[in-house]
């Protein structure tokens, strides 16, 4: 492991009391690890998590450790971009999905009582 991987990882634990563990796919997370940061830095802010290497088996890039503030923010990335309906890991860590979560659909649009027109008008 690197000398800045090093320096990077005991900042990370410094500053962030919780750490998830995500395998990186044999393809590579591709586009999805910007889609990843850009998720993170808008639900998380950009000061509130910090990524870096984490080998599982000390291979230095199968593995990724994203560190959060808060438990609630984990969960969170494990609930929107980890596989499964029942999380699983593989040698500690999370494998990330293939596929995004469904859309939400939003609801109908509905009529007020009493009014005769749409709501809000």
């Amino acid at each position: 492991m690197a000398a800045s991987s090093r320096l990077m990882i005991g900042e990370a634990e410094r500053r962030f009391p919780v750490r998830i563990r995500i395998g990186v796919p044999p393809e590579g997370f591709g586009s999805r690890l910007d889609e990843l940061k850009a998720w993170l830095d808008d639900n998380c802010g950009a000061a509130g998590w910090a990524m870096t290497p984490s080998g599982l088996r000390g291979v230095l890039n199968d593995a990724v450790a994203v560190y959060f503030c808060d438990a609630a923010l984990a969960g969170g990335v494990v609930a929107r971009w980890c596989r499964g309906g029942t999380v699983a890991t593989v040698d500690g860590a999370f494998q990330i999905r293939d596929d995004a979560p469904p859309m939400r659909r939003g609801a109908p649009l509905h009529r007020t009582p009493g009014t005769g027109g749409r709501a809000g008008e």
